[in-house]
């Protein structure tokens, strides 16, 4: 398939195959989440199941009311046991995404983590993975970790960057051209990452990671810059045509994230990877349009399995 170039486009895909995932939403009880659920009715691309404290049980019944027959209702005691439930219906295969609803986000990933009965699998890393609609960039550009893991570790990098490539993949970038991002183009002992961005290249060059390109440290302007990276002198696939951006911690993607976000016009979906099934865990300061496109970005992506 072409690669996808927007965030709407995914929607469009989503209805032209007629998919409509299962998406069980733990308290779906304040105004954003309500306009998720709205919207994602409205074009046909899910099936909710709303698990809902006691509490809140009248909010999901009115959601229930817009679309009877792709509206289910489950209680809980608590918003913690709501979690808890939410999560075993997503083991069991009753529900193909779990998203966040009005509940810290600490208590649902109590939840996904739980050693017996959560969605992480023994061994497995929860990553983070932010799919962004730049105007000034063309095309999607995706990029880790900017939630989940502070420093990567030389594990941690091979993992989410595998979550990362599959995703890439599955909306058409059959070669990914991935940059591993610093403040500079040198490898320095006093910045382990780089050390980590070595293997990660030697890797990359034994087909560790598939069909790919992959190139680093160099810095963001430079991996999506064609000129930045002329005046350099500069030369690969990756230069000024990244797909994905590695960054080197939770400090630089979170600051990324948020930048784009407020100064740079930008649509962003974000999901957790590495779990039996998409997560969806928005920001509280995402806007609606972001919550809906991580949505629509997880029920593309579908499962482990798919």
């Amino acid at each position: 398939m072409e690669p996808i170039r927007s965030l709407s486009q995914m929607v469009q895909i989503l209805r032209s195959r007629s998919i409509r995932r299962r998406v069980a939403v733990v308290c779906p009880n304040d105004p954003h989440t309500e306009y998720v659920i709205i919207r994602a009715l409205r074009e046909e691309i899910a099936e909710f199941l709303l698990v809902t404290d006691d509490e809140h049980l009248e909010v999901a019944w009115h959601l229930r009311s817009a679309s009877p027959n792709f509206v289910h209702i489950y209680t809980a005691g608590t918003p913690d046991e709501a979690a808890m439930l939410a999560v075993h219906l997503v083991r069991t295969g009753e529900a193909d995404i779990l998203m966040k609803g009005l509940i810290n986000t600490d208590n649902l990933l109590r939840a996904v983590l739980h050693k017996e009965q959560g969605l992480l699998p023994r061994g497995g890393v929860l990553s983070h993975v932010a799919v962004a609609r730049v105007p000034l960039y063309h095309k999607l550009l995706f990029f880790s970790d900017a939630a989940v893991i502070p420093r990567p570790t030389l594990e941690q990098f091979r993992a989410f960057i595998q979550h990362d490539l599959a995703l890439c993949r599955k909306l058409g970038h059959e070669e990914p051209r991935v940059a591993l991002l610093h403040c500079s183009e040198k490898v320095n002992e006093k910045f382990p990452h780089t050390l980590s961005y070595v293997q990660l290249k030697e890797e990359a060059s034994q087909g560790m990671f598939g069909p790919v390109f992959m190139d680093g440290p160099m810095d963001a302007k430079t991996a999506c810059d064609a000129h930045s990276g002329e005046i350099k002198g500069l030369s690969s696939p990756v230069v000024g045509n990244a797909d994905i951006l590695v960054f080197p911690n939770i400090e630089a993607g979170n600051t990324f994230y948020k930048t784009l976000s407020l100064f740079g016009d930008a649509d962003i979906a974000g999901m957790l990877t590495g779990t039996l099934a998409p997560v969806v865990v928005p920001s509280r300061s995402d806007s609606g349009n972001s919550k809906y496109y991580s949505l629509v970005l997880a029920c593309l992506a579908g499962n482990q399995n798919d």
